[in-house]
């Protein structure tokens, strides 16, 4: 096994093994951010609802006159907050938000499966903060960001603790069988946040290539240039070294001297060895007079 193909092997190995825990790295690294990027924006959504929830609460209802003839659900902070995010959602369709309820006065709050793991996860650890993950849509993963939803005021009660005691007009408008029987404290529901992940995976993922494109491009000019240098710094005066060696053991002394300018280590091997093919031709000079 030459020279050569030792040094190309040992770098090649080198190569592959930089690259492949720089991949990893990088891979995971761009991965992560984008997670973080896309949790970010879930939770400027969540602060974003609660706001509204604030809003309707503070500046809202109070303008509006109580009528026991007719209910306003755009009195009611959690329908306002959704109602918004739906003009969102309009043009961006796969962010969605929702109060998902166990048992919900408005029935399109009513928490499907997944929802309802979240909501009972929450019942069952009230001191437990958000919850985040990962799930496949139709339009492809989305990450959700889900807080829970916790009857903290008296003053909801008033319309959820039995169908008596509820406004008429909004046991008209929703019936008397739902969103009844909450208690002071409890986790009734979950605010839950979906943002698509699609978009910020391409972008990692184009980061990645693009990075790693780059990074073996840097490696093959630098896998070449290490050729040429130690082909015309080291083989090839090494090779002319051998060859000569190789004349003058056959006995052939008028072999051409080796180029040794320069300081490094391969002249000195040169100039040792016109040392010594001198030295030798003058041995056998003597000799021979002799």
């Amino acid at each position: 096994m030459g020279l050569r193909l030792k040094f190309n092997l040992v770098l090649l190995a080198v190569f592959v093994t930089g690259l492949g825990v720089t991949g990893y790295i990088s891979y995971e690294l761009l991965h992560k951010n984008a997670r973080d990027e896309v949790l970010r924006n879930a939770g400027v959504m969540l602060e974003a609802s609660l706001s509204m929830r604030q809003y309707t609460i503070g500046r809202v209802r109070p303008l509006l006159p109580y009528d026991a003839d007719k209910f306003l659900p755009e009195s009611v902070p959690a329908f306002a907050a959704t109602e918004i995010m739906s003009l969102l959602r309009k043009k961006y369709p796969d962010y969605a938000y929702k109060e998902a309820t166990l048992n919900p006065t408005n029935p399109r709050d009513r928490a499907v499966d997944w929802e309802a793991d979240i909501v009972n996860a929450f019942r069952n650890e009230a001191a437990r903060g958000d919850i985040s993950g990962i799930r496949g849509t139709p339009t492809g993963r989305s990450l959700y960001l889900a807080r829970p939803l916790q009857i903290k005021d008296q003053a909801c009660l008033a319309c959820h603790t039995t169908a008596e005691m509820a406004p008429p007009a909004m046991v008209k408008l929703y019936g008397p069988s739902n969103g009844f029987g909450w208690k002071m404290n409890e986790i009734i529901g979950a605010q839950i946040v979906s943002v698509p992940m699609d978009l910020p995976i391409r972008n990692a993922n184009r980061a990645f290539v693009t990075f790693m494109s780059s990074l073996a491009a840097v490696f093959a000019v630098l896998f070449v240039t290490l050729n040429v240098m130690l082909t015309l710094l080291i083989v090839e005066p090494i090779t002319r070294l051998s060859h000569a060696a190789e004349q003058i053991s056959k006995g052939r002394l008028d072999a051409a001297e080796i180029p040794d300018t320069g300081r490094d280590e391969v002249s000195q091997l040169g100039q040792a060895f016109n040392r010594m093919r001198r030295s030798l031709e003058k041995a056998i000079h003597l000799i021979d007079k002799g």
